[in-house]
């Protein structure tokens, strides 16, 4: 570990934080458990593994992009604010130029 000691107050500035000294005092013990276990885990022997984004496997994350048939339009329109000739009408967001 390149540093014995880690300064909470510091650290606490750069999140913006103000800390009391019942705090630091609190958190001092936290955060350097925190950075050991972080160099305990970096010493692990990882070479073998396969790097991954997700703990499992993710399946069917997006739906196919197909209307809905089933419905009829009226039932899809029927929670609109706002409609006209079977279309939601929206507020205009850009103006002229």
């Amino acid at each position: 570990m390149p540093h014995s000691h880690i300064d909470v107050r510091y650290v606490a500035n750069l999140a913006r934080l103000e800390l009391s000294d019942e705090e630091v005092a609190t958190f001092q013990p936290q955060l350097e458990a925190i950075l050991h276990h972080a160099e305990a885990l970096s010493k692990l022997d990882v070479s073998g593994i396969e790097p991954t984004a997700h703990a499992t496997q993710v399946f069917g994350r997006m739906r196919a992009d197909v209307p809905h048939e089933s419905l009829p339009v009226a039932a899809i329109l029927q929670n609109a604010p706002d409609q006209a000739q079977g279309q939601i009408r929206v507020p205009k967001v850009v103006t002229d130029a």
